[in-house]
């Protein structure tokens, strides 16, 4: 018997045997004894090569000789045993992926969301080679269509992270269809290469980043930046590939207040609602003017009027509002007006 594998083998060469003597095939029994084998084998750790060489070797040391002997049942029973035993195996290897998968997958709800216990999850974010004593930031990437881990998008960021960085404490993962990095606070340049390939991968989507935060609970504060910033993008409809929380900052102060900030959009931009056709083409103005540097010229292609319209149409704002766009003094209060109203979603939404 081979050693170190006997426990494994138990049984094998009575069926040989038996075989041998009848031509018989293995019953539904003896198939389950196999797999039953082969899961705990799998379990035991030990690699399938070489519990295939055991089976091999036990059936050469056990081989029936003599007249009456049924090579072709000894050959198709050493054939369904091995079968058996090896599906047994790949069973339980199936189970253990889908438990470290499942463990995985568990530990980055946690991780991103902030729950379970702090110090339990510092202990098991070491599993995955992330400390949590120290600062990390987190990227997240979307693209035209939702991601698993398992589709080709994700598969390519990591191959490319891996071959520029080796492991290096990053974690990628995907969260809600999109793509997700979690790397240490001052490796800036993993980010930003995670952002370049995600940029690819995902056929021009766009990536946001949010800022190095300590702890465990500093995962989660990033991730909530990243994602608040793919939102702010979405809702000021900004084109940059990469959005930083950090540059972003001013937003999320501006609506911390809704109340005043509906109140300024009302006072500075509701006269609007009296013009021909409605708010939304000044809106629209004003939004290519700030967006374009108050460069009128720029501003008028941007929205593929003549100088003249747009000028036209500035004129209309500052006689509707009493306000002037080209003014430093009204300026301010415009633009941020305008912010407000693309956060708030003015006009369609009315306050």
């Amino acid at each position: 018997m081979s050693e170190g594998y006997g426990k494994y083998l138990d049984g094998y060469a009575g069926l040989l045997g038996d075989a041998s003597a009848t031509g018989r095939r293995l019953t539904r029994e003896e198939l389950d004894s196999r797999r039953a084998l082969g899961e705990k084998a799998a379990e035991a750790g030990i690699g399938l090569r070489a519990l295939v060489a055991a089976h091999m070797a036990e059936a050469r040391a056990n081989w029936p000789t003599g007249n009456g002997v049924c090579v072709d049942g000894v050959l198709a029973a050493a054939a369904q045993a091995m079968d058996a035993f090896a599906e047994g195996y790949e069973r339980a290897q199936r189970h253990a992926v889908r438990q470290e998968e499942a463990a995985r997958r568990e530990f980055i709800d946690d991780l991103l969301y902030g729950r379970s216990d702090l110090g339990r999850l510092a202990q098991r974010a070491e599993r995955y080679g992330l400390r949590l004593s120290y600062e990390h930031a987190v990227a997240v990437a979307r693209g035209t269509t939702a991601y698993d881990e398992g589709d080709p998008a994700p598969r390519e960021v990591e191959r490319a992270l891996i071959s520029r960085f080796g492991d290096r404490s990053i974690l990628l993962t995907t969260k809600d269809g999109r793509l997700v990095c979690i790397a240490p606070g001052d490796q800036n340049e993993v980010l930003a290469y995670f952002a370049k390939q995600a940029f690819a991968a995902t056929g021009g989507g766009q990536v946001a980043i949010g800022r190095p935060q300590p702890g465990a609970a500093g995962v989660a504060h990033s991730y909530e930046e990243a994602l608040n910033a793919l939102e702010l993008a979405e809702r000021l409809e900004l084109d940059e590939p990469v959005l930083r929380a950090a540059d972003l900052l001013v937003y999320p102060v501006l609506t911390r207040d809704r109340q005043a900030m509906a109140d300024l959009v009302h006072s500075a931009l509701g006269p609007l609602r009296q013009a021909r056709g409605g708010a939304q083409p000044l809106l629209d103005t004003l939004t290519a003017y700030f967006d374009s540097g108050c460069v009128s010229a720029e501003a008028a292609r941007r929205l593929s009027l003549s100088v003249r319209a747009f000028t036209y149409r500035l004129e209309r704002i500052h006689k509707l509002t009493g306000a002037d766009p080209s003014d430093p003094v009204h300026r301010y209060t415009l633009q941020t007006a305008v912010i407000g109203a693309r956060l708030l979603d003015w006009p369609a939404e009315s306050f």
